[in-house]
């Protein structure tokens, strides 16, 4: 038989694979680097957490950015010291378990310790101490996420005559660590976590093979007591002092009484004399005769206030009639009510006692809805009415249900209880809201003006949008909006408001020193003479008030917006409508802008700081993904990319990871409207699709590079154009089915493209001709992975996810295109000739 001529690097891997042939192939070879995938996934998801509990979940974006810069720069090392590496390769796959339970363990007590301050980096004269605290999260953490790197890669090159089930057990094995990450987060705080995953890291070295087995395994264990001495026994980790939960927890006799924990977020009922129902109030509630909100129990999750929860003895709602939210009560006597969030019970009692006649109450949020149902601590359960009806279904289905109300009331605490309750303020919700009103009948929205009123605007921009979709020709017509000093309420009509009904409200208003900002027929320039609280406008560009004396700054705009007319917070703010597309609240933000955003950084709303973030860790991940694209040129013979050319490689690799993380990205949003439910999603799409695609790269072993990969790509692309057309409305259609049913559902859209998505890597890997570009593949994977998730982040908030899918598909096209042709045949097909020639 004619063999190819070699190198002596390719002669000495032909030697090595010949004689490491059968320890390589057994059973048990590719277990250490399941369990290092998963406990890497693990620990990722483990930082994300602490994120969110400790500082702000959107500075989570820190984490991806570092997992994949890890990732990148060990491809980069391998792919320049590829040959030194794969003769040691057994020698640092045995070391390497002990090193990576250190990494992890020394890293996440660094993170903890770290001062960093968000609300420092958002302050003109404290921010530059904070970049060096971000550096020291970068300088904790990548070591950890190098080393995972270096195994992946180490392994991939030990293994090149099986490189489907090597992609296929990193996959799996990273579906396993999010799954059981998952499932340890309903017994074990986010602070703990980490302590648990170790325990992968640690079991893989005793699946190391070779003379450094033993070795191997008395390294990590003991790493393994080293570090999990330092996490248990000196766990730094704690709420920042910016955080909600601080100063009440820090308060004389404040004490937690009751902790739930689950993958929604850590829980905990807090008892302080701080807590109180709240709820807009009158500021003339003494006059109206009527008592301010009572104490209560505060219920926070992650550090944050999601609603208060009633002491023994029952829930008193006196101050109901001096609330923000009692005029439509006012306007439609004994109402059928859907009262969407029930604020801890308070805002079904509040419903009863202004009048309505019955409730249909949505709690979607499962904690809130245990605790009406069952108690939580000390906190009583809510006392049943014959009038209210209680589920946790979502707003969505229940108004495609077919019921019919004369009041649609959304809580003012419900945007923020869930991320995925932002789905019900949407154009596409408002408009099944107002097509189940009864004649005259009311959705009434609230919308906190506390820190830029600008959001009342963008609830009017996409009440526009919600009433033209119902068939109604003049928008303005059908609006009222209210206010007190830090909320207002937008209502909505399907029938005009009359005379009537505009008195009753502007008198409501008056006896409680309310404004109301729009009625069809407000003159705002007349209306500014009685403002009873004063909200001018502010210009962002400069920062300075504009308006002379008291004036309504909602009420200035408000026409022009319904109008769909030019206004000057739409040149300075992003008020287009939010869509369930498009379903960000909190992105007002005109990125285009950036100058004039980071000069106002200091009064930005917590919100909208995720998409700056997001945006620094684009920035970065493009400069990182430079950087791996130039190793071609500095390192083009150690690469040996004459089999291929460097054109191919360079747009296909980062072509599949760019497009499989946007397809992921856009799953997760559709799975947690879907089953209503951010947490849910995240979780069932992630393990889903790491499953599916660990299964389909196991089957790139046994196909034809050139057909399966034309085959992969072409279910990928004609799925994505289904998907399109077709998966919205399927959900609308299905949202009454049992969460169960639901949840199978999301596993059948997603299981066909997620196992054609895990054949293109390993077979553009097998096609390359040379095992050298192996390493420098992963780290071009790894450093578009790292822009895939910033950069889909950034097209779905400014075009909205469609365009996410269908960038995807176009990428996947791209890949078909640009994938490598081999000169020569395949890596595996050189080492089994090599094998047999030494034999």
């Amino acid at each position: 038989m004619a063999v190819t001529r070699r190198t002596a690097p390719e002669r000495d891997d032909r030697r090595r694979n010949g004689r490491r042939s059968e320890s390589h192939n057994n059973t048990f070879s590719l277990l250490p680097l399941f369990l290092v995938s998963m406990a890497a996934v693990g620990y990722e998801t483990a930082l994300t957490r602490y994120f969110a509990v400790a500082k702000w979940s959107e500075y989570g974006y820190w984490v991806i950015s570092i997992v994949m810069v890890g990732f990148a720069f060990s491809g980069v090392l391998l792919a320049l010291c590829r040959d030194k590496a794969a003769r040691h390769g057994e020698t640092l796959l045995a070391a390497l378990p002990a090193l990576l339970v250190a990494a992890a363990a020394i890293g996440f007590h660094l993170t903890t310790i770290n001062p960093f301050n968000p609300l420092q980096l958002q302050n003109p004269t404290t921010w530059q101490p904070q970049l060096w605290n971000i550096a020291g999260y970068y300088a904790c953490l990548l070591p950890f996420f190098f080393l995972t790197g270096l195994f992946i890669s180490l392994t991939f090159i030990l293994h090149a005559d099986r490189i489907g089930h090597v992609y296929g057990y990193d996959l799996t094995g990273a579906g396993a660590g999010a799954a059981l990450v998952l499932a340890m987060m309903f017994v074990v705080h986010a602070f703990f976590l980490v302590p648990v995953l170790l325990v992968p890291l640690a079991a893989s070295a005793w699946f190391a093979v070779g003379r450094w087995r033993w070795a191997s395994i008395a390294a990590a264990g003991v790493a393994f007591v080293g570090a999990e001495a330092l996490l248990l026994l000196d766990n730094q980790a704690r709420f920042n002092d910016f955080k909600a939960i601080y100063a009440p927890l820090h308060t004389p006799d404040a004490r937690v009484t009751a902790t739930v924990l689950s993958p929604r977020g850590d829980y905990m009922l807090l008892d302080d004399f701080t807590e109180r129902v709240d709820t807009d109030i009158s500021n003339n509630a003494g006059m109206l005769g009527v008592p301010g909100p009572p104490q209560t129990f505060g219920l926070y999750r992650d550090g944050n206030r999601i609603a208060a929860l009633p002491k023994p003895g029952g829930i008193d709602v006196g101050y109901a009639p001096a609330s923000l939210g009692a005029l439509p009560y006012q306007l439609i006597p004994h109402a059928k009510v859907l009262l969407v969030g029930a604020s801890g019970g308070f805002r079904v009692t509040e419903a009863l006692a202004l009048g309505a006649d019955h409730a249909d109450v949505l709690e979607p949020e499962p904690v809130l809805l245990r605790s009406m149902e069952q108690g939580l601590g000390p906190s009583p359960p809510w006392q049943q009415d014959h009038r209210a009806s209680l589920s946790g279904g979502g707003p969505i289905a229940a108004v495609r249900g077919g019921g019919r109300y004369d009041i649609i009331d959304i809580s003012a605490d419900f945007l923020d209880a869930a991320e995925a309750n932002a789905t019900a303020f949407t154009a596409q919700a408002l408009a099944d809201d107002l097509r189940a009103l009864t004649p005259g009948g009311i959705v009434s929205i609230p919308v906190s003006i506390r820190d830029f009123p600008v959001y009342a605007l963008r609830v009017l921009a996409t009440a526009r949008a919600a009433l033209l979709a119902a068939g109604f020709a003049d928008p303005a017509a059908h609006v009222v909006v209210y206010r007190s000093a830090w909320s207002a309420r937008v209502l909505l009509s399907n029938r005009p408001w009359d005379a009537t009904r505009i008195a009753t409200s502007r008198k409501f208003c008056d006896d409680r020193s309310f404004d109301v900002s729009w009625y069809p027929g407000l003159d705002p320039t007349a209306a500014r003479a009685g403002i009873y609280n004063d909200l001018p406008a502010v210009s962002f560009a400069s920062g300075e008030v504009t308006s002379d004396g008291p004036d309504d700054s909602i009420a200035d705009e408000a026409r022009a917006v319904l109008e769909d007319r030019a206004t000057q917070s739409g040149a300075a703010f992003n008020l287009a409508p939010v869509t369930m597309d498009r379903p960000f609240f909190y992105a007002v933000l005109r990125l285009a802008q950036l100058g004039t955003i980071l000069q106002r950084l200091e009064i930005l709303p917590q919100a909208e700081i995720g998409a700056l973030v997001n945006l620094a860790v684009l920035a970065q991940a493009v400069v990182i993904a430079i950087l791996v694209l130039l190793v071609p040129l500095v390192a083009r013979r150690r690469l040996r990319l004459a089999e291929t050319g460097v054109l191919r490689p360079i747009l296909y690799f980062p072509a599949l990871g760019l497009g499989f993380l946007f397809i992921e990205i856009f799953m997760i949003e559709k799975a947690s409207l879907w089953l209503n439910d951010r947490t849910s999603g995240f979780a069932l799409v992630l393990t889903g699709m790491l499953v599916f695609s660990g299964l389909g790269a196991m089957l790139a072993d046994r196909t034809g590079s050139r057909r399966a990969i034309g085959i992969a790509c072409l279910i990928i692309v004609v799925w994505c154009g289904i998907t399109l057309a077709g998966l919205q409305p399927a959900i609308l259609a299905t949202l009454d089915l049992p969460w169960s049913v639901r949840a199978a559902l999301v596993l059948v859209a997603l299981a066909p493209v997620s196992v054609a998505l895990g054949l293109p890597f390993p077979l553009g890997l097998a096609n390359t001709g040379s095992g050298a570009l192996l390493p420098w593949a992963w780290g071009l994977n790894g450093a578009f992975s790292v822009v895939a998730t910033p950069l889909a982040n950034l097209i779905a908030r400014e075009a909205g996810f469609s365009r996410v899918l269908l960038c995807a598909a176009l990428l996947y096209v791209l890949a078909l295109i640009t994938f490598p042709a081999a000169r020569k045949s395949p890596v595996w097909q050189h080492i089994s000739v090599g094998s047999r020639a030494a034999e």
